[in-house]
């Protein structure tokens, strides 16, 4: 595998992550209760977030294709923030249930493509000290609890209204930081290295994209529903922006030391613990919502089945898709976790809400995380990912 040259770019790479997660800090957490505002139940407010899931199954896939064809990687990055920005400004002005659907599938087409292709830069540019992505990815959720604290704030005193213009500006800014970070220049031959359908056709790959798809659609009812959940319960927006920014501040901790703990423990140690962390976060959150010490200990774990997690999967996903095959392979990653998974743990949870009870869509979450922890303890055990086969590779036919 080739490697990058010259000096890392980190504070121009770590801007991107600052402003991409920084939207995201501003949009995720306060979307449910901005739609809420606006009049929308629990199962639209679930089909619009869906919404955004369901195009990252095309989208990062599309695009990845496009980056990994033409090698302007980097030009893919910035035509789609830029053309993100420009769609999600519509709503500053739509506010019906078929215009909001329709804006956000034209923005997440895009803003969903741009972070794989990035992802794949940071690694590019880091060459052989991939295991030190973290330490850049971090400056992400900072960015994440500067914006949720922040505008928990805001909205509590001039109206959750503001949103739109909120993730526009942010959103604006991630756009324009894409400008200042170099091309990464690595090439790859033009020739040789597995086709993309060899990669998948190992069992034990299959069973860690089908792990990371349970870990993520464990989270629908995390990202779509967490702040309407706990409004729900007599929680401020202030204190739920709190509480949001202390998931986020725990896992910058496990950005900060990923690269130590990545050689000593392995990849495949790493995830079926995170999944196992992730089980118990969810039932915490189901059965001790009314009590603010149970969801902060809950919040805590967030370290573990988001970041510990992402980390793995970011890692693994590097290693797995040699050369010119980098692209689909964040691509793939994204669309079958955060797109498909997001996707139906989003819709699960809002019929879920509205047929049972609010506290059952953590239990079924509990049960998701479950499920794909099975699914990470067979894929290690079967393919050895726990044996630090991930760091000393650099090629496909040296995998498990």
């Amino acid at each position: 595998m080739g490697r990058g040259s010259g000096r890392v770019p980190y504070a121009r790479l770590a801007a991107f992550y600052l402003l991409y997660f920084g939207s995201l800090g501003a949009f995720m957490p306060y979307w449910g209760p901005y739609l809420r505002a606006l009049g929308f139940g629990p199962a639209a407010i679930g089909e619009l977030t869906a919404v955004i899931m369901v195009t990252k199954v095309i989208a990062p896939n599309l695009w990845g294709w496009i980056a990994d064809h033409t090698g302007r990687r980097l030009a893919v990055v910035r035509l789609t923030g830029l053309a993100a920005t420009g769609v999600f400004v519509a709503l500053l002005w739509v506010r019906d249930y078929w215009g909001i659907l329709w804006v956000l599938a034209g923005f997440s087409f895009f803003w969903n493509a741009a972070l794989p292709q990035f992802e794949a830069v940071t690694l590019n540019h880091l060459g052989r000290d991939s295991h030190r992505y973290s330490q850049i990815r971090l400056w992400g959720s900072v960015g994440f609890i500067l914006t949720v604290v922040f505008l928990g704030r805001l909205f509590d005193g001039e109206g959750i209204h503001w949103l739109p213009a909120a993730v526009s500006l942010l959103l604006a800014g991630m756009a324009l930081s894409t400008l200042f970070v170099p091309e990464d220049r690595v090439r790859y031959p033009e020739q040789g290295g597995p086709a993309l359908w060899q990669v998948l056709h190992n069992a034990s790959v299959a069973g860690l994209f089908l792990a990371f798809f349970l870990a993520q659609a464990s989270h629908g009812a995390y990202y779509a529903f967490y702040s309407v959940y706990l409004e729900t319960f007599g929680y401020t927006r202030d204190v739920i922006g709190v509480l949001w920014g202390l998931g986020v501040l725990v896992e910058i901790l496990v950005f900060v030391l990923m690269h130590r703990w990545l050689p000593r423990y392995g990849a495949g140690r790493l995830l079926v613990f995170a999944l196992g962390a992730t089980v118990v976060r969810w039932i915490l959150v189901g059965a001790g919502v009314r009590h603010p010490m149970v969801l902060v200990l809950a919040q805590t774990l967030h370290a573990a089945s988001f970041g510990l997690v992402h980390a793995c999967a970011i890692h693994m996903v590097h290693r797995i898709f040699p050369g010119r095959l980098q692209g689909r392979g964040q691509a793939l990653y994204s669309s079958l976790s955060f797109g498909l998974g997001g996707a139906v743990g989003s819709l699960v949870s809002g019929h879920i809400w509205t047929e049972l009870d609010p506290q059952w869509i953590y239990y079924t979450a509990a049960l998701m995380a479950f499920l794909g922890l099975a699914a990470a303890w067979w894929a290690v055990r079967r393919g050895g990912w726990d044996e630090g086969a991930l760091e000393e590779a650099e090629t496909w036919e040296g995998l498990p």
